[in-house]
């Protein structure tokens, strides 16, 4: 028997760092929520490392929908804290989103748009719902301790992860995605672009010289643009170093959407890889970087873990 409390939601609210209008963005929110007649309660975050927190909180209170308004780094602290809850207990709770992040790349996966919340609240509350996989990663810390880490979009070791963090950045000063993808790629000729690496894929070992690798869930980023999250299968593109000209080409194919047609980039398909070495890589998880995690380290899909409200 349903109780108030089932139907009622649980939101946490992410302002946009450095957004000046995220109080007129939670103020669209609210009234289309009221106009919808949506039950709920809602959390603001305070600080990058308080969504888990609060995500643990609401799942305490007994919360069953629960709705991230925030990017990529915001669904994946709250996909990490339902993943270490019960298993009863994560299968009676939703998660939905309401894209409000510097990126919002997994909700654009579904078809949810940043300027549509009329939408997007439309579609959170016909609560179809959809069990999606997670990727994990399993790593050394740089104190020796045992780790892991789940993500919904994907994982990036080496140059992409270097742009990432610098797009994040330059996001922050810019505001557009445009503007701040072409000052993060302005800012890329200055970084180091290939990488020692050893890597296995099921039975194949690669050892050379990579510029970058993505191990996507779902998009990644435009880089494993056939991954979908409900297979038991990770895409894997493993781009090799390309000369000056062959990069530009490259960065062409990735705006167009065409990013595997490009021959520097070699597309796997696996449920687990392990990277034995990545020397200087940096590595992100949904587009944050990661605090770097020892090699080897291991990358795996889990398989239907997460009840996710998809449109309907």
């Amino acid at each position: 028997m349903n109780t108030e409390q089932d139907n009622r939601w649980g939101i946490l609210y992410c302002p946009r760092n450095g957004w000046f209008q995220s109080g007129k963005r939670w103020e669209k929110i609210e009234t289309a929520l009221k106009a919808h007649n949506i039950a709920y309660d809602h959390v603001q975050s305070e600080s990058m490392g308080s969504v888990e927190r609060l995500v643990k909180m609401l799942i305490n209170n007994g919360y069953k929908t629960i709705v991230i308004v925030g990017g990529d780094s915001a669904l994946n602290d709250a996909v990490n804290c339902l993943m270490q809850t019960e298993r009863s207990v994560r299968n009676e709770i939703a998660l939905g989103v309401i894209p409000n992040g510097l990126m919002n790349d997994f909700a654009h996966f579904w078809g949810f748009h940043d300027d549509d919340i009329e939408e997007a609240i439309t579609w959170l509350q016909k609560r179809r719902i959809r069990r999606i996989d997670v990727g994990r990663i399993n790593y050394t810390s740089s104190n020796g301790e045992p780790s892991h880490r789940y993500f919904l979009n994907c994982v990036n070791i080496g140059l992409v992860a270097t742009i990432m963090n610098l797009r994040r950045q330059t996001r922050h000063y810019f505001g557009s995605r445009t503007l701040s993808f072409f000052f993060s790629f302005i800012l890329m000729i200055f970084q180091r672009l290939d990488y020692k690496m050893r890597i296995l894929i099921d039975t194949e070992k690669i050892e050379r010289r990579v510029m970058t690798v993505c191990i996507g869930n779902a998009q990644g980023y435009g880089q494993t643009p056939n991954a979908v999250p409900y297979n038991g299968l990770l895409d894997v593109s493993v781009v090799y170093h390309p000369e000056m000209m062959q990069l530009f080409e490259g960065i062409y194919l990735f705006i167009r959407g065409k990013f595997l047609n490009h021959k520097s980039v070699h597309p796997y398909r696996t449920r687990e890889l392990t990277i034995e070495k990545a020397k200087h890589a940096l590595v992100s998880i949904d587009g944050r970087l990661m605090n770097a995690p020892r090699v080897p380290f291991t990358i795996r899909v889990e398989q239907e873990e997460i009840n996710f409200i998809i449109p309907a």
